[in-house]
């Protein structure tokens, strides 16, 4: 059975240290902690002294200052490792924490999964072709040296850099080496640690190297893994549930996130707020139970991504600079329908191609599938027909030899709709207002990853009211834009109501536009 030592980095609250490592090592596991030598020593003495009688904890035989970005924090990482290994013989896997993780799962539940997956859990991406790096430097964290910390030292920091540049002082990385980044959260199991420690003793000049990069927690154990292990027995994720913000700084869970927590399919959470005393002590609990089941859904991302999008109220609408002259043409006339309900639209688009000659395309800048004709690959990804909007509608008026043409939305894409309402051409905007039962907006949140088939009941309670208040907030946003051409349709008007609406929606004849409306099951779910 899996044992795990857990490797703790840590520079402050001894309390929550002592009861950390408590709760931890309470079942049989092992915590092997590394204190910072630039805290204090009242703390650290505190620590080892109640800790002292506990044999599933060591200490780090050795402690250094440890400072954000730089290789100390490597460095202590090895020390605490190196006496984990020689304490702890029987620990089969070896997880590095940090004194804001908890557990979120039993320790029956996280030996069982060690059990049943042989590898190693260590987030590991090309450092040059991945996108991991989202801001700030980023080749010249390996190229150049680095001995200051920016944090402290921003001056000598950017400095010592510029200074090599102009001095032409890069370096190259080591030839053997292929350069990996991700989480420093990892999970290792006892012979890919071992074999770590092997290739160090023979190769100084790896050490050499990393201990003058800049953030090497980030990089060093990545790329060590993914050199000694077959790929095929790693996995490139971290078992330590963690979000960021869109600025780069770490989610804080609170009391309130107790369930959603238990139900992400992730071992530890990061970071738990010093003010949820009782998440804190739910979680506490939780490691040494027996017998408890979870239901994993794994909607905390989505979930957290879509309730922050909710307040981001500002948006860029203006044409860019260079779409200034990429008008789709004065003479031509686009027609916009907007529906939440995807089904319903697409089956008033099928009867419009029936009952006209008008050529309508269906929700091409949501769904990848959508039937395009070959444009020359601007129509390839969601990514390049929404980059290129303008070029790739201006083609499909052309491919289609027409003036008129009909496309469908989902009514979140408001910044594609302000744009094409700026446009010289004459763009019309039809919005169809559907009901919204429970069971649907249950689907809905499945669809698009909000809930998994095992979210909690009263999870999706709580969520339901939040979905709902959302789909009217972006009815809402398109009604207060004040497009020229705007009409709409709804699921409680009779079909005659209706049949105005897209009678001067499409420029139909009054009978025409009544089949329309009429259009079998239109609204059905």
């Amino acid at each position: 059975m899996a044992k795990i030592a857990y490797i703790l980095l840590c520079h402050k609250d001894p309390e929550a240290i002592i009861q950390q490592a408590e709760q931890l090592t309470a079942v049989g596991d092992y915590m092997s902690i590394h204190f910072d030598r630039s805290a204090s020593p009242e703390d650290y003495a505190t620590i080892q002294k109640a800790l002292a009688d506990n044999p599933n904890v060591c200490f780090a035989k050795k402690r250094i200052k440890c400072g954000w970005g730089e290789w100390s924090l490597v460095q202590a990482t090895l020390h605490a490792l190196s006496s984990a290994i020689e304490e702890f013989p029987r620990a089969t896997h070896f997880y590095m924490l940090s004194g804001d993780c908890m557990a979120i799962k039993t320790a029956e539940y996280a030996h069982d999964f060690l059990d049943r997956h042989d590898c190693d859990f260590v987030e590991s991406f090309d450092f040059f072709e991945s996108d991991w790096i989202k801001t700030g430097m980023k080749e010249e964290r390996l190229t150049y040296r680095h001995f200051f910390n920016e944090r402290t030292n921003k001056a000598l920091f950017y400095g010592s850099v510029n200074l090599q540049k102009k001095l032409g002082l890069k370096r190259e990385i080591p030839s053997d080496i292929q350069v990996q980044i991700g989480s420093q959260w990892w999970c290792l199991r006892r012979r890919t640690v071992e074999s770590i420690f092997d290739l160090l003793s023979r190769r100084k000049d790896i050490i050499r190297f990393f201990q003058t990069t800049w953030i090497p927690d980030e990089t060093f154990f990545q790329t060590l893994v993914r050199h000694l292990v077959p790929g095929s027995e790693i996995d490139s994720r971290t078992l330590t549930f963690l979000m960021f913000t869109d600025y780069g700084m770490p989610v804080n869970f609170y009391n309130d996130h107790y369930d959603l927590l238990l139900s992400q399919d992730f071992l530890f959470a990061r970071k738990i707020s010093p003010d949820a005393k009782e998440l804190k002590l739910r979680l506490g609990r939780l490691y040494a139970a027996q017998g408890v089941s979870f239901q994993i859904s794994n909607e905390g991302r989505s979930l957290y991504k879509f309730l922050v999008k909710r307040g981001r109220i500002g948006r860029r609408f203006a044409t860019r600079f260079w779409e200034k002259e990429s008008s789709l043409g004065r003479e031509r006339e686009l027609m916009i329908v907007v529906c939440k309900k995807w089904h319903v639209a697409k089956r008033l688009i099928e009867q419009l191609r029936k009952s006209t000659n008008i050529p309508a395309i269906e929700y091409l800048f949501h769904e990848e599938g959508t039937p395009l004709p070959d444009l020359g690959g601007i129509q390839a990804s969601l990514n390049k027909r929404t980059r290129h909007r303008r070029a790739l509608m201006r083609m499909l008026f052309e491919y289609f030899d027409t003036d008129r043409l009909v496309i469908c939305m989902d009514p979140a894409a408001l910044e594609l709709m302000n744009d094409f309402n700026s446009d010289r051409s004459t763009t019309r905007t039809l919005q169809i207002e559907c009901d919204f039962t429970d069971d649907y907006l249950i689907g809905h949140a499945h669809r698009v990853g909000l809930a998994g088939e095992r979210t909690p009941q009263q999870t999706l309670e709580r969520l339901l009211p939040t979905i709902r208040n959302d789909i009217v907030y972006e009815s809402d946003r398109i009604r207060d834009s004040g497009y020229s051409n705007y009409s709409i349709i709804r699921e409680t008007d009779s079909a005659e109501e209706n049949a105005d609406q897209l009678a001067k929606f499409f420029g139909l004849p009054f009978e025409t536009a009544k089949e329309l409306a009429e259009t079998p099951y239109l609204f059905a779910d």
